[in-house]
């Protein structure tokens, strides 16, 4: 995969090709320094994945996109910065990583490029990874972009908790918080893994790997404790389930 690096930080950009160097399947074809530059080498390598900055001097790493003709190469940001998160999703970006760049983090990235890959589409800028989009079902490795008024999150499926349905709407467990979705629980069942969640009761979708300890509760319903603290009840159908499912 041809990869071209734009940071206005000769150290930062070194920093990331050594990261780089135990992804064969990466292959860095040019540098640059700030948009100006960009825009002259992007045409050129046509690349097919960019990693880049977005505070740089002159301008920025948005303005560089938005100069810059389709189609785009995909883009994963790598920044000192959380505050751009949002506006980061907006222009489809891959993935957002924080400086210093964390060698597990790059490899998710980099699986998700993987993956992208062999479930694409006539269109593979389409992707979609927002929680609250309709169109895009996930797989357990996937990360998924949260959002709610100004506050976003960016989280492996696998560390959603809990979700449940508030009308319908949804509210999602995440480490800690609980944004609220303008989306149905039942919309929200058919885009996660089953491998993952499943119907607790009618009002809530659990998920099993974040069950710590299940005790008998009324009628042969089961009361569960969540990693955090939480309880849930598991309906009789559904306690008859969840048995059925930690059997296999």
């Amino acid at each position: 995969m041809k990869t071209v690096l734009i940071d206005d930080e000769p150290l930062a950009r070194k920093e990331l090709k050594h990261l780089l160097t135990v992804h064969p399947g990466i292959e860095i074809v040019g540098e640059a320094a700030n948009v100006t530059e960009a825009l002259h080498l992007l045409p050129t390598l046509r690349p097919d994945l960019v990693f880049l900055d977005i505070e740089m001097p002159g301008r920025n790493g948005f303005d560089l996109l938005a100069a810059l003709p389709a189609p785009h190469p995909q883009v994963i940001f790598v920044t000192a910065y959380d505050a751009f998160a949002v506006r980061a999703f907006q222009v489809n970006a891959l993935d957002y990583l924080l400086k210093p760049v964390e060698p597990e983090r790059l490899a998710e990235a980099l699986a998700r490029i993987k993956r992208k890959k062999e479930r694409a589409t006539e269109d593979d800028s389409s992707e979609n990874t927002s929680l609250d989009s309709p169109e895009t079902c996930f797989t357990e490795e996937d990360r998924v972009f949260i959002r709610e008024g100004d506050r976003c999150w960016f989280v492996p499926v696998k560390e959603i908790t809990l979700l449940e349905a508030e009308g319908n709407h949804t509210r999602v467990h995440i480490r800690g918080d609980s944004p609220l979705l303008r989306r149905s629980l039942g919309s929200m069942e058919k885009r996660l893994p089953v491998t993952l969640f499943m119907r607790a009761n009618r009002a809530q979708l659990v998920n099993r790997t974040c069950i710590e300890r299940v005790d008998p509760w009324f009628s042969g319903s089961l009361k569960a404790t969540l990693r955090g603290g939480l309880q849930i009840e598991f309906s009789r159908r559904q306690a008859q389930e969840f048995r059925n499912r930690q059997e296999l």
